[in-house]
């Protein structure tokens, strides 16, 4: 909006320091040559997201905070820390205060899956497991547990679920070179972990990470890639959206080129990524002789079914088919 029919001289307060906020002052200062812009956040250190959300071994993607760090060094830019918006600060004293206010943090808190044993020590989010390994001051203290089992269980087939895996698989050594967290690189050199799971609802042609993303956790050595062929099987529905999708195609064929069956002879120690499709969450499974811990998830198994939409805009939805297969593990990020 313009600004010209007020009087000068102009302040905007933008809530957030995280990508969000610094792309909407960089706007408005060059925008309004007079506008005096004062970004807070609750945190004592900017960039949000990109300092707690991006992986440490994708340091090219922080490359973005040489920009902020520009529009933050702007004269008429100020940057205010340990600001926290309903208790340092009322929404109505900064809309007093400010001509105009802009509200740009995201989400903090995460969606319960609301199944049994949600709360059973040893499930966490990824957000918490994310904000773990990056030093943010909310997590420091999260302490997961990576000895008492070998297997963890990642619920989600996205980027950050990609992220999470390649964190746990990748050898410490290899991360000891990134800015990861020094609490979170010790517990890694430490970790019992050598199966990861990734479980999706529905099937390697809905997964939703990208072919970068992909490419990159098939890529780490001695890491055994485990996924079901039959898994890969499509119907014409599927071929539908491959031919629809460049991306979700060149997902689908970097996943074939990587499915090998489960062995049983593999080689001692080694990591290994499954991929489980078509699995959904059923109930957290306590562990046996050790009250309120996790000790196992319960799938159920998954078919696809039309969401009812008319031609191309019809999408597969998952729904469970009364299947159930117990998963061990001592860790599990929703």
């Amino acid at each position: 909006r313009s600004f010209t029919s007020l009087s000068a001289p102009l302040r905007v307060c933008i809530v957030g320091s995280g990508p969000a906020g610094f792309y909407a002052a960089e706007k408005i200062l060059k925008a309004h040559e007079t506008v005096e812009v004062d970004v807070i956040d609750r945190l004592p250190s900017p960039f949000g997201l990109v300092r707690s959300g991006v992986a440490p071994d994708h340091p090219e993607t922080k490359i973005v905070t040489n920009q902020f760090s520009r529009v933050a060094r702007n004269e008429r830019c100020s940057f205010f820390g340990n600001v926290a918006l309903g208790s340092s600060v009322t929404l109505a004293e900064l809309r007093d205060l400010y001509n105009a206010v802009v509200l740009a943090y995201g989400a903090e808190s995460d969606r319960s899956l609301g199944i049994p044993g949600e709360g059973l020590v040893g499930v966490h989010s990824a957000r918490e497991f994310v904000w773990w390994y990056n030093g943010h001051p909310d997590c420091r203290n999260l302490d997961p547990d990576l000895k008492s089992s070998e297997t963890a269980v990642i619920l989600g087939q996205g980027n950050v679920a990609l992220d999470v895996a390649r964190i746990l698989l990748r050898p410490p050594l290899e991360l000891s070179t990134t800015d990861i967290a020094s609490h979170a690189l010790s517990a890694l050199e430490e970790s019992c972990i050598r199966k990861v799971y990734l479980v999706g609802r529905r099937g390697p042609v809905q997964a939703a990470f990208t072919a970068k993303e992909l490419c990159e956790i098939l890529g780490i050595k001695n890491v055994g890639i485990c996924i079901h062929h039959a898994d890969l099987i499509t119907t014409s529905r599927d071929e539908i959206e491959l031919k629809n999708s460049r991306i979700q195609r060149r997902v689908y064929e970097l996943l074939s080129k990587a499915a090998v069956e489960v062995r049983e002879d593999r080689i001692p120690n080694k990591r290994e990524l499954h991929f489980a499709f078509f699995r959904k969450p059923f109930e957290f499974l306590e562990k046996e002789g050790k009250s309120g811990h996790l000790g196992a998830v319960r799938l159920e198994k998954t078919t696809l079914q039309s969401s009812g939409g008319i031609g191309e805009m019809a999408k597969q939805i998952a729904v469970g088919t009364g299947e159930f297969e117990d998963l061990s593990c001592g860790q599990v990020l929703r």
